[in-house]
């Protein structure tokens, strides 16, 4: 399908829910492939549940972690996915075998793990009250550091909330602290480039809680404690350096409900911004260019929000509330008169009068002038080379076919016929390892990955993870749920006796 045309003269945002995936487990994050052909799922028992987004089918489930998991990023040609777990445990997945080659252990709880944009062997881990790392797979890790600001209250109280991203193509990390400041460092040097604070006309300084990048253009923007979304041009502020202040392109929030954002992204082509809400299963959606309010979608009432995502290609959504990932696109209508130009549609059965030599093998009537032209349509057409998109490619590359869109999904034989296994191996082995496979898709032989410990200063290893601090309620809760429902029970068995 050509994918220019997916770029429509109307809007081009999600309008309904369309869906629903269910893990069979609680989901808690999910992240979408560079094309958008492949969901990971991050659950609450440790598990990475891998959908096939056009088939909206299961590719792979992944036996990650025991805790849950926290945070997913996929590399760029989407062979590695790694995955971060509120046991301070990072992890580098083969997504093709189900294997891990890379086990980092960390002292203290890490919030958010993201793979640099260009390079699967270098990713950026966002520890918990502590500054951002970036480590190499082939050598050692690097603390991101801090201005002096940031720096003084550490040492006072604790209290330094780093967030950290990868810009689009990896040449630079932009940082926030708890103070609204951001600094600008190259990527790998870590030399400061630029820095500048958020909210200069408020009396108190913002804390940074998210940066997030958009794919297409060269925005970005800043979820801040003040309820408000700024938009910056990262060309911008990395031409006012270190002096000067720039002045965000748009302000977005929600004017009538002052409502928290707790996840943020930008469209695919970055037109549009969407901000989930802190309170309840609501999603804003804005235009960036003019930062008008375009859309608002509601989920199911009482549902806290926890992750948000938007296809990278197409107007499509992710969300995950109360475990279940909800799917949101638009409405599509059929209007087969686009297609052909000679197509009516019919309101009732019309009688079709057929012309004499229409379903002749070989047309008496038919024109020399008209078989000549026929004899032109007739070319070769080369269906084994591929050429690359250029919907997909950015505009410093040219190649990008080496990318994984799908995973080998085994079929499911229950009765196979005798010697459909190679080389005459045994029917019944074959046909367990297969049910197995297909059920799982967790390679039965595992190899121990190489694991890493990873010291920092100062780490807080007596903080405890924000999800493993909020399931005890929910534990409690559904414990009294189940108490007060058995005794409802116990009390009907008794009338009954």
């Amino acid at each position: 399908m050509n994918l220019e045309l997916l770029e429509s003269f109307g809007q081009n945002y999600p309008e309904e829910f369309d869906g629903a995936l269910d893990c069979a487990s609680l989901a808690v994050t999910c992240a979408f492939n560079r094309r958008g052909t492949l969901l990971a799922v991050g659950c609450n028992d440790g598990r990475i549940v891998i959908w096939d987004f056009l088939t909206r089918g299961i590719a792979k489930v992944i036996s990650a972690h025991v805790h849950p998991v926290c945070s997913l990023s996929w590399s760029r040609a989407g062979y590695k996915l790694v995955s971060v777990s509120t046991d301070n445990n990072v992890c580098i997945w083969d997504v093709l075998s189900g294997e891990c080659d890379m086990k980092y252990r960390f002292p203290s709880p890490v919030m958010k793990v993201q793979f640099h944009p260009r390079n699967d062997k270098m990713f950026l881990v966002c520890p918990m009250r502590h500054p951002a790392v970036l480590v190499n797979v082939d050598s050692t890790h690097e603390i991101i550091p801090m201005d002096d600001e940031a720096q003084r209250p550490s040492k006072r109280n604790g209290d330094v909330n780093i967030v950290a991203s990868f810009d689009r193509r990896g040449e630079h990390i932009f940082t926030g602290n708890s103070r609204g400041k951001l600094l600008i460092l190259s990527c790998p040097e870590l030399k400061i480039k630029a820095t500048f604070r958020i909210g200069q006309g408020t009396t108190s300084a913002a804390a940074v809680k998210s940066i997030e990048f958009a794919r297409r253009t060269e925005y970005f923007l800043v979820n801040s404690a003040d309820r408000v979304i700024r938009v910056y041009d990262a060309r911008k502020v990395l031409k006012c350096g270190k002096d000067d202040d720039p002045e965000p392109t748009q302000k977005l929030q929600d004017l009538v409900n002052k409502t928290m954002w707790k996840k943020c992204c930008f469209s695919g082509d970055g037109e549009y911004i969407c901000a989930g809400s802190a309170r309840q299963h609501s999603l804003y959606i804005w235009e960036r260019s003019v930062g008008n309010l375009v859309k608002i979608l509601h989920g199911t009432k009482g549902e806290m929000l926890l992750d948000v995502v938007w296809h990278p290609v197409r107007p499509i959504m992710a969300s995950i509330s109360s475990g279940v990932v909800s799917v949101w696109s638009q409405n599509q209508v059929e209007n087969w008169s686009a297609f052909a130009p000679d197509f009516k549609e019919l309101d009732e059965n019309v009688e079709y009068e057929e012309r004499e030599s229409e379903f002749d093998q070989s047309d008496e009537d038919k024109s020399v002038e008209l078989s000549q032209e026929r004899r032109e349509e007739d070319v070769e057409v080369d269906v084994t080379s591929t050429e690359p998109v250029t919907a997909f490619c950015s505009s410093d590359e040219d190649d990008d076919s080496n990318a994984l869109l799908y995973l080998p999904i085994s079929p499911e034989i229950e009765e196979p016929e005798e010697g459909w296994g190679p080389e005459g191996a045994p029917n019944e082995d074959l046909s367990s390892k297969r049910s197995g496979d297909s059920k799982e898709n967790v390679s039965p032989k595992k190899k121990r990955p190489k694991t890493f410990d990873i010291s920092l200063e100062n780490a807080p290893t007596d903080e405890v993870h924000p999800l493993v601090s909020n399931r005890p309620k929910e534990k409690q809760a559904a414990g009294n749920k189940k108490g007060r429902n058995n005794s409802k029970d116990s009390k009907k068995d008794r009338k009954k006796h």
